[in-house]
């Protein structure tokens, strides 16, 4: 009997050192593994693509990252926050580790879809609401300008920012724009996008129309409607002047033959 307790004891007292033998096995292979990796895999090469608006040497510069670095180590999520702070063009960065020592930055960038002046200044917004461009009037060019919205504290490359009361009102620009630019519309819209209204959105349109859509709802929807109206007039090769009014329901559209104009 006792000999039996003995060999038992043995037997956990070599598992026990066993299973110790095994973790310390991992923590040095994991060890040596780490090592390597610190030693052996730099950053040799810092690839750009997508870009346009800016080279290759600014993205890169904006980056943070440096030859050298450790390529595991680069943080993607701040390296791509980097560059889209200091280079508001640019809308989205996806950093991509490319071992053995690359790492790869694929740019996309964003356009300006209105102006709006804010103070003694314009600024150029893309359609999200993102300030692109800070300068004079002669900035705007052919882009439509925001009226009856009041930001407060613009930052280049950060958001258009307003009061609480007038937050309908800017999440209505947003969604408007970006219902134009997904269905490539953009360059449609002339003059002005008038928000002082309370209920509805007025902007100008090809060369003498106005378009009427309600605040909120359903932009996809309403920005369709206005593109099979431009197009059946096209296709009978008619221009469209007036008012188009959007705001009666969603497969609605009234022309009214007298256009609206924002006051001056």
């Amino acid at each position: 009997m006792a000999a039996r307790k003995n060999r038992n004891r043995h037997r956990r007292r070599r598992g026990r050192f066993g299973f110790l033998y095994k973790l310390l096995s991992f923590l040095i292979i994991f060890a040596a593994i780490l090592v390597g990796c610190v030693a052996f895999f730099r950053v040799n090469q810092v690839e750009v693509m997508g870009n346009s608006r800016y080279s290759a040497q600014q993205i890169i510069d904006a980056s943070g990252v440096e030859l050298g670095d450790n390529l595991f180590l680069v943080n993607r999520p701040q390296t791509a926050l980097n560059i889209t702070r200091e280079l508001p063009y640019v809308e989205k960065v996806a950093p991509v580790h490319r071992p053995p020592d690359t790492v790869e930055l694929h740019i996309t960038e964003t356009f300006a879809a209105a102006a709006i002046q804010i103070e003694d200044s314009w600024w150029l917004i893309n359609a999200s609401g993102k300030l692109l461009e800070q300068g004079g009037e002669s900035l705007v060019g052919d882009l439509p300008v925001v009226q009856g919205l009041h930001p407060v504290d613009p930052i280049l490359g950060g958001r258009l920012t307003v009061e609480l009361e007038e937050q309908i009102k800017l999440e209505g620009l947003q969604q408007l724009l970006t219902a134009l630019a997904q269905r490539e519309m953009l360059g449609q819209i002339t003059e002005f996008v008038d928000l002082t209204a309370a209920n509805a959105i007025y902007f100008g349109c090809g060369g003498d129309l106005t378009v009427v859509v309600p605040m909120s709802g359903n932009f996809e929807l309403r920005v369709f409607s206005l593109q099979r109206v431009l197009e059946s007039f096209s296709q009978r090769g008619e221009d469209i002047s007036g008012t188009l009014d959007l705001t009666y329901g969603d497969d609605q559209a009234r022309l009214l033959t007298e256009r609206w104009l924002p006051a001056s």
